[in-house]
């Protein structure tokens, strides 16, 4: 389905009748267990269904196996249920405003035409990734490890645009709000903030172009701010509002909600919460097997290319480690060039089994101020996963 039946669907039946009508995979795919939902939303290829409202999908693993992951296999995942369902581009207007000289409202021509256009290949991860592998099990989106991708991301910085608004002294925060809307005005507005200085330090955009491509509705059309080296949860999709302030910004989404340990890795025990918390930021370094696949069977003899990808705030990825032993003992993979450090990095290793059984592999990414993976993590909401690794494979 294109943009436009999309609107129509949506704009004639409401959100539920998305979900309703979505076209789920049925044996037409034939390797799938019965346990994974698949579903095909518009603008977008099958994917791992955890919610229809509000969408939360999941990337396939194998989609992993391309540097940039492709805009119709893009992770999905929205807050409130009331999202946007169509956009009219010759009204639609991003109103910046606050602590300004000069405030503005900006159109995506506007936005294409009168500003320097920038481009970065940068990860997108959500802050529960992997929230699955957590134990004890922790409430949440029990996502696997498909809540990430990579693109090449093209719009304005976010400074420019504060330059030509003209920010007055003393500006302190500025905030980020999209199109969607609480269900209930008991309910707080999905809105995200950053410090002045982060927002205008020429990284921070306004992207209109996902891989060269217009964003698809579902993940942000048509404005989308992008954070590189942090948590998906600043990354805020139908952006039509950017507020700067003389104070520190708060709402539930960052007193509440979204907040790790203070510690090492936002790492806490189940029996013994911090007391310190703060907002999630930074990626931490983690890696991700992308083949072999974990169902796969390998022969003895035979050569077998271990790939996956690794990445991390912005450091860059120096080494990656990998075992097939369980990790008795380890090897360095062979590293991809790099294409952007903000971007993963593709890793590979050769491996020629010599006898039929079980094997366990691992895989473990340093970066290149020594950051690497733990070996055990927990926290209450079941963020920022980033233990080495695990895929048992059998060779027979």
């Amino acid at each position: 389905m294109n943009r436009r039946g999309f609107l129509q669907l949506i704009g004639a039946t409401g959100a539920a009748a998305l979900a309703a009508s979505c076209n789920r995979v049925s044996s037409a795919v034939g390797t799938l267990s019965s346990s994974t939902n698949l579903i095909r939303f518009p603008e977008k290829t099958e994917m791992i269904l955890l919610t229809d409202r509000p969408p939360q999908l999941e990337t396939p693993i194998h989609y992993f196996r391309q540097d940039l992951t492709p805009n119709e296999a893009f992770f999905v995942r929205w807050h409130l249920e009331g999202i946007p369902t169509s956009v009219d581009l010759r009204t639609f207007r991003v109103n910046v405003s606050g602590h300004l000289r000069q405030p503005l409202q900006l159109s995506v021509d506007e936005l294409r035409s009168q500003f320097e256009p920038i481009s970065v290949i940068a990860v997108n991860q959500c802050s529960g990734n992997s929230r699955s592998f957590f134990e004890p099990r922790v409430p949440g989106g029990q996502w696997k490890h498909g809540a990430v991708g990579n693109a090449k991301w093209t719009g304005v910085s976010v400074k420019s645009i504060l330059d030509r608004a003209q920010v007055k002294s003393g500006a302190v925060d500025v905030s980020f709000n999209g199109l969607d809307v609480p269900p209930l005005p008991s309910v707080s507005d999905f809105v995200k903030a950053l410090s002045i200085n982060h927002a205008r330090d020429g990284e921070v955009m306004i992207a209109y172009a996902m891989n060269d491509q217009s964003l698809p509705m579902v993940n942000g059309f048509p404005l989308r701010l992008v954070v590189p080296g942090w948590y998906g949860t600043y990354w805020v999709k139908a952006l039509n509002d950017i507020t700067v302030l003389p104070k520190a910004f708060s709402n539930f989404w960052t007193d509440n909600a979204y907040r790790i340990p203070s510690g090492p890795n936002g790492t806490e025990s189940p029996k013994d919460l911090a007391k310190d918390t703060v907002p999630i930021n930074r990626f931490n370094v983690r890696s991700i097997f992308v083949r072999p696949d974990p169902d796969e069977t390998l022969h003895p003899g035979m050569p077998n290319e271990i790939e996956g990808i690794a990445f991390d705030s912005g450091h860059g990825i120096k080494r990656v480690e990998v075992s097939t032993d369980g990790g008795d003992t380890w090897t360095d993979a062979r590293l991809d060039s790099e294409i952007g450090k903000y971007s993963w990095r593709r890793w590979r290793a050769s491996w020629t089994p010599r006898d039929r059984g079980q094997y366990r592999l691992m895989a473990r990414a340093t970066n290149a101020i020594g950051e690497t993976q733990s070996q055990g993590q927990w926290n209450r909401s079941g963020f920022m996963w980033n233990v080495i690794q695990q895929v048992d494979v059998k060779v027979g």
